[in-house]
C-alpha cells in the first residue's frame, strides 16, 4: 500500500507514546504513517469528574467523528477508555500487546497514612474511588484529573495523601516515582494497559494492515473484559472491574461491581480451557447479577440522575427499592442522637405511669438499666414500632397512640393516677406536655436523649422532602429554602411543617414505608 496512513491520536504524553507505538510496529512492517494530534473533550474539560461529563466515549468521541469525516485513517485508543460498542461505522481493527494491567499508588512522605484514619486519596475514576473506599472506609476520596504530568503535579501540590494511576501509563512514559507500589489487591479496569486501533469497518484494507499487528492473546482476554463491562451495562460511570489473563492453556477470570460509596461488593472468579471460553463473559456476568447486581446497578443508574426527593432519615436498600421508578432519591440524618446518662434516682421509686414516645427512648433506658429494672406498671407508647421494641425489650404497653396529641386525649380521659414520667428529648416541639398540664396531671420530664441538628443543603432539583419529626422540619429549615413538597410521617410533624411549607402531605400511617408511598403517589 503506498498511501500515507494518517494515525489520528489524542495530544498528551501517553497518548503519543501510543500512537508512536503503532507508528513504529507498522512502519516496521514498510508502511509510510503521519501522526495527527488532536483534542478530545476529556482533556479540554479538567474541571468536572469524567463520570458527570455526561458523555458516552469521552476520550474517544473527537477521534471518531474525524475517522468518520475521514480526516484519519486509524485511531489509537486505550482501550479501558473506548465504549464498548462502538460508533456505526467504526470497529477495532487491532489491539498490541498488553503492558501492566495494575493500579498503582504514588504516595508522599511516606505509607504510614495506609494504617490511619484519616487519609486523602485522589482519582478521578469511581472504580478506583469504590474500591479504596472498601478497602479504606474512612479515608477521604477527592477527585483528580488531567494527563499524567499534571496529575502528578496537583499531587505535589495539595495536601493529599496519594493518588491511583494506571501503572502502564505511568512506566510507558518514565514517571513512575520511587515513592509508589503497585495494588495488587484492586481489580482493574476491563482492558487496562492495553493499545486499541480503531478503523473504518469499510477500509478493507486498512484494516488488514492492521491485523498484522494484532496481538491474539490480549484480544481474547480484553475482549472477555469488556462483553462483561458490556453485559452489566456499565462504562466509565460504573464502579467495574474486570481482568482475564491466559496461563497453561487457561483463561483465568475476575470481575467486581461495587456500590459508589464501597459499601457493598459482588466477586466472581472463574477459570475454563482456552478454547472454551466464549461463553466466559457471560456466565461471570450472570454470576453477579443474580447476586444482587441487577440492583446495584439500578442503583447507579438513579445516582447519575437527577435528585428529585430528599429524605431527612437515612433509608435501608430495602426502603429505597420501595420507590418508584421516576423517583431517584438521596438521604442522610437531617438528626444526631446523643443518648444521656440517667441516674438510679429516675427509677427510685419506680414511675407507676410512663410515656415513651420513640425507639431512642428505649435505647437510652437500656443503655442506662437492665430489662429486669424497669418494672413500670403502666406504659403508653406513639406509635407502632416503638411499641414493638418496648414490648420486645421491656414490657408490655397499655396504650398506644399514633401521635402525641392523641395520646395526651386518651390519657386525660382514661390514666390511671395523675402522675407520668415523659421520657423525651432536650428538644421537644409536641403538645403533649402541656395538654396534661393544663388538665391538672402532673409531667415528670426526664431527658432521656439529646437532639442536634445536622442538615446540609440539599440540590435545587429537589422537588419534596421526607421529613419524620418536628425536629427534621427545624434542621432542614438551618439550610434550606421552603419551595419543596412536605411528605410528612404524621401529624405533629405536618403541624411543624405546615409553618414553612405551602404544600404539606401526611402519611396514612406512621411509618417510613407509608411515607415512601405518599411520594409515590405523587409521582404516578
Amino acid at each position: 500500500m503506498s498511501k500515507i496512513i494518517r494515525i489520528g491520536t489524542r495530544d498528551s504524553e501517553l497518548a503519543l507514546w501510543q500512537a508512536k507505538t503503532v507508528q513504529k510496529q507498522l512502519e516496521h512492517l514498510g508502511y509510510k504513517t503521519q501522526l495527527i494530534p488532536v483534542k478530545s473533550t476529556g482533556d479540554l474539560v479538567l474541571n468536572k469528574p469524567i463520570y458527570e461529563l455526561g458523555i458516552t466515549g469521552v476520550f474517544t468521541k473527537t477521534l471518531d467523528i474525524a475517522m468518520l469525516n475521514e480526516e484519519i485513517d486509524i485511531a489509537v485508543h486505550s482501550l479501558k477508555d473506548v465504549p464498548t460498542l462502538l460508533p456505526k461505522g467504526i470497529v477495532q481493527a487491532a489491539v498490541l500487546k498488553r503492558g501492566n494491567v495494575k493500579d498503582c499508588l504514588v504516595y508522599k512522605d511516606n505509607e504510614e497514612f495506609l494504617s490511619q484514619r484519616d487519609a486523602i486519596i485522589a482519582t478521578g475514576s469511581l472504580r478506583r474511588r469504590a474500591q479504596w473506599l472498601n478497602h479504606y472506609p474512612t479515608h477521604t476520596l477527592v477527585d483528580l484529573r488531567g494527563n499524567v504530568n499534571s496529575r502528578l503535579q496537583k499531587l505535589k501540590d495539595n495536601n493529599w495523601n496519594a493518588a491511583i494511576f494506571a501503572a502502564a501509563g505511568l512506566g510507558r512514559i518514565g514517571l513512575r516515582p520511587e515513592e509508589a507500589f503497585n495494588l495488587d489487591w484492586m481489580v482493574p479496569a476491563p482492558a487496562q494497559g492495553a493499545v486499541m486501533v480503531t478503523a473504518l469497518e469499510d477500509d478493507k484494507d486498512i484494516r488488514a494492515i492492521c491485523a498484522e499487528i494484532n496481538h491474539e492473546e490480549t484480544h481474547i482476554c480484553t475482549s472477555i473484559e469488556r462483553k462483561f463491562l458490556n453485559l452489566l451495562e456499565g462504562g466509565c460511570s460504573a464502579p467495574i472491574g474486570a481482568l482475564a489473563f491466559i496461563k497453561n492453556e487457561e483463561v483465568h477470570f475476575q470481575g467486581v461491581l461495587l456500590s459508589l460509596d464501597g459499601s457493598k461488593k459482588i466477586e466472581v472468579q472463574r477459570t475454563v480451557k482456552l478454547g472454551k471460553h466464549d461463553d466466559l463473559a457471560d456466565f461471570c456476568a450472570n454470576f453477579i447479577i443474580e447476586r444482587g447486581g441487577n440492583r446495584l446497578m439500578d442503583d447507579l443508574k438513579k445516582s447519575s440522575g437527577e435528585v428529585n426527593i430528599y429524605s431527612t432519615k437515612t433509608l435501608t436498600d430495602d426502603q429505597k427499592q420501595l420507590f418508584h421508578d421516576n423517583v431517584i432519591s438521596e438521604s442522610s440524618d437531617f438528626i444526631k442522637i446523643s443518648l444521656n446518662r440517667m441516674t438510679q434516682r429516675v427509677l427510685n421509686p419506680s414511675p407507676k405511669n410512663v410515656i415513651i414516645t420513640s425507639k431512642n427512648t428505649v435505647e437510652a433506658l437500656l443503655m442506662n438499666f437492665s430489662a429486669e429494672t424497669l418494672k413500670f406498671k403502666n406504659i403508653y407508647c406513639v406509635g407502632r414500632r416503638t411499641k414493638r421494641m418496648v414490648e420486645r425489650k421491656i414490657g408490655k404497653v397499655k396504650h398506644i397512640e399514633n401521635n402525641s396529641k392523641k395520646l395526651a386525649e386518651y390519657l386525660v380521659e382514661y390514666m390511671d393516677g395523675t402522675e407520668v414520667t415523659y421520657f423525651c428529648s432536650d428538644i421537644r416541639l409536641d403538645e403533649l406536655p402541656a395538654i396534661l398540664k393544663e388538665n391538672h396531671i402532673e409531667v415528670n420530664e426526664v431527658i432521656a436523649y439529646e437532639t442536634k441538628y445536622d442538615s446540609k443543603k440539599i440540590k435545587e432539583t429537589v422537588e419534596g422532602v421526607m421529613f419524620y419529626s418536628p425536629s427534621t422540619v427545624q434542621s432542614y429549615k438551618q439550610e434550606n429554602d421552603d419551595d419543596v413538597i412536605a411528605f410528612c410521617i404524621g401529624e405533629t410533624t405536618a403541624k411543624e411543617a405546615s409553618k414553612h411549607f405551602k404544600d404539606v402531605r401526611i402519611a396514612k400511617v406512621p411509618t417510613v414505608e407509608s411515607v415512601i408511598e405518599l411520594v409515590n403517589e405523587h409521582y404516578v
